[in-house]
């Protein structure tokens, strides 16, 4: 089974500045977000286009997981150029979609993906002998319409990956102030975490933290961090790279998670082979949810690139009490 798609940190990188695309070529994250929306002004957007041909037609750094390039929206009247251009590339992974209202505007991007590249279908393909990866496209809600709308997102196209909660459009679109509480949004990120699992897509992507400068800077944004994935949120979008580091272990599993999750699923094999139920373990109860949280922490410490393995065998000896 392959790996679930882990986008902890998914960092925006503007293709209309050279020495930034050269740069992001030194990164380590996740997902590096290329951006044709709003850093490129609409005279640069042909140039930035050609920008990231050249990018793209070579394989991205193994410091990457994913390539991927945030086009722009159905309704500005740009999104067909953009997708023609990039979809010549061999090397790109993602598109994310800005705007993304209803349902509407993913079938559009996901008849363009289907007639221009029909070997990379949603349950990958193959190009001769060689195996290809799916292409996703990731979906960012940035108004009411989108959150009224997320049931029908969801189910818009087997390509969909992932959610992403674009705050300052939706601030914007809602007259809303953003405050460091970030109370104003908990209707809407909550409806988004909650209809990406109920659809079981991969990724639930959080709001930019603006803040990034000094350790206040990185403080605001691990709290953040925490904020959101006590939401139900799995990963964070990133602005700047001195917040990736954060982003990344904030939404990895913890030490000692990983280490209650093995001891749970080792105990829990030994209970269920003496035909035990709920059991215990220094005095807490285990039962099903409990036992499925932890096999699912273990799935995504894997993941992240973590040796549960070795979790496992110091803890081979662990009894249910």
């Amino acid at each position: 089974m392959a790996a679930p798609m882990i986008r902890r940190a998914l960092m925006y990188v503007p293709s209309s500045s050279k020495h930034m695309l050269e740069k992001s070529a030194s990164m380590t994250v996740d997902t590096l977000t290329y951006d044709l929306e709003d850093s490129v002004a609409p005279l640069e957007k042909s140039e930035a286009r050609q920008n990231l041909g050249a990018i793209l037609s070579k394989p991205r750094p193994s410091t990457v997981k994913e390539a991927c390039v945030r086009i722009n929206s159905v309704d500005s009247g740009l999104a067909l150029d953009d997708l023609t251009e990039i979809l010549k590339s061999e090397h790109l992974d993602a598109i994310m979609l800005p705007k993304c209202q209803s349902a509407a505007d993913l079938h559009f991007v996901t008849d363009v993906i289907r007639h221009v590249l029909p070997d990379r279908h949603a349950n990958g393909g193959t190009r001769g002998e060689r195996a290809l990866k799916p292409l996703a496209i990731i979906a960012l809600i940035e108004s009411a319409q989108a959150i009224q709308n997320l049931g029908e997102i969801c189910r818009a196209s087997p390509y969909l990956s992932g959610l992403v909660f674009a705050a300052e459009d939706f601030a914007l679109d809602m007259s809303l102030t953003r405050t460091p509480s970030l109370t104003e949004f908990l209707y809407a990120r909550s409806a988004i975490a909650t209809a990406a699992r109920a659809a079981s897509l991969p990724s639930t992507i959080d709001l930019v933290c603006t803040a990034y400068k000094g350790e206040q800077g990185l403080r605001t944004l691990e709290e953040e961090c925490v904020n959101g994935k006590g939401l139900g949120f799995n990963g964070k979008q990133c602005i700047h790279p001195s917040q990736v580091e954060v982003c990344h272990k904030a939404f990895s599993p913890g030490k000692d998670e990983v280490e209650w999750a093995a001891r749970v699923v080792i105990a829990d094999e030994k209970a269920e082979r003496a035909g035990r139920g709920a059991w215990t373990l220094e005095g807490k109860m285990i039962d099903k949810p409990v036992v499925g949280k932890s096999k699912a922490v273990l799935k995504r410490a894997d993941a992240c690139g973590i040796d549960t393995s070795a979790v496992k065998e110091k803890w081979r000896e662990q009894e249910p009490e």
